[in-house]
């Protein structure tokens, strides 16, 4: 009989790489994870894993029982979503991983509602972007995970991860207060291809829909400055320091002193869009469908 927890270990190698950053994800010591997969090994009768010096790769019989602990895993999560499905009453703890405008625009107003809808349901909440969030939710650390779309957000294993999708939310313009477009109803964005850009940093989502939205215009933007941080992208734009692309809602939290022009694009321009994202199997969880359904709400009233 295979024990499914030695499964959960050789799941976390093949996530994370090696036995340190797996021993690290499981809260264990390496040498216990290394135990628990040679005990493995024995129990299937299969060598799992290649040892090249201080490295290790799985074999293809290691490769094949890998996809199938993250079968089983889901398998559990429905055994436990139905578990709790048969209780009474809304009680216990939610888990949350979403980038900071997610959480300041949708997560917290949902947070607020569920304190009165259901105050024994207790919600944490833990800042992390798109491919933080993946993992977090991965290795169990989180139950919902909120980020935008992007080809590595919410990536690690194919089927493993359910995705739905919570809100899409247009770019406006956002100009020095001086500037020659400033007083314009709508900007057209090839007439800021001579300006100086701020941006966030490559790796950012935003800032590869940015250079895609420029690609369109036939320009390469300028980028002068980088910030992952709009606060700091809004404030560097009302100095002069350049001009930027901003997720609407990333706008609404703005202090008016550092508020430049914004201004919205002229014909179809890019947009964000945000999803959310669940373990397979514990989809059927009261208690995530009590908080999807309220992200969702709250993420209606932000666009509607």
């Amino acid at each position: 009989m295979i024990d499914p927890r030695r499964l959960k270990v050789l799941r976390a190698l093949a996530d994370h790489g090696t036995v340190t950053a797996a021993a690290h994800a499981l809260y264990l010591s390496p040498s216990a994870v290394s135990q628990q997969l040679a005990a493995l090994e024995t129990e299937t009768g299969h060598t799992l894993l290649e040892r090249r010096g201080r490295t290790v790769r799985l074999t293809a019989a290691g490769s094949v029982l890998a996809r199938h602990a993250g079968e089983i895993s889901a398998q559990l999560e429905r055994a436990e979503a139905d578990l709790a499905a048969c209780s009474t009453g809304l009680v216990g703890e939610v888990a949350v991983a979403a980038f900071a405008t997610a959480i300041t625009e949708v997560v917290a107003p949902a947070v607020a509602a569920l304190r009165q809808r259901a105050p024994q349901v207790q919600v944490r909440v833990k800042d992390a972007e798109g491919h933080t969030s993946a993992r977090l939710l991965a290795d169990g650390e989180v139950d919902i995970a909120i980020a935008v779309e992007h080809r590595d957000s919410l990536a690690p294993g194919t089927g493993r991860l359910l995705h739905a999708p919570l809100y899409e939310e247009p770019f406006d313009a956002v100009l020095p207060p001086g500037h020659r477009l400033a007083g314009a109803g709508e900007v057209d964005l090839k007439d800021l291809a001579e300006d100086p850009w701020i941006t966030p940093w490559p790796g950012n989502p935003v800032h590869e829909a940015v250079l895609r939205a420029c690609e369109q215009a036939r320009f390469q933007p300028r980028v002068e400055c980088l910030s992952d941080d709009f606060s700091a992208v809004c404030a560097l734009v009302a100095v002069g320091a350049g001009v930027a692309l901003v997720p609407r809602s990333a706008l609404h939290g703005i202090r008016p002193a550092l508020t430049p022009a914004v201004r919205p694009l002229r014909g179809p321009g890019p947009t964000r869009r945000v999803l959310t994202a669940v373990r397979s199997g514990s989809e059927g969880h009261p208690l995530l469908r009590l908080a999807l359904a309220e992200l969702r709400e709250r993420a209606a009233a932000l666009t509607g």
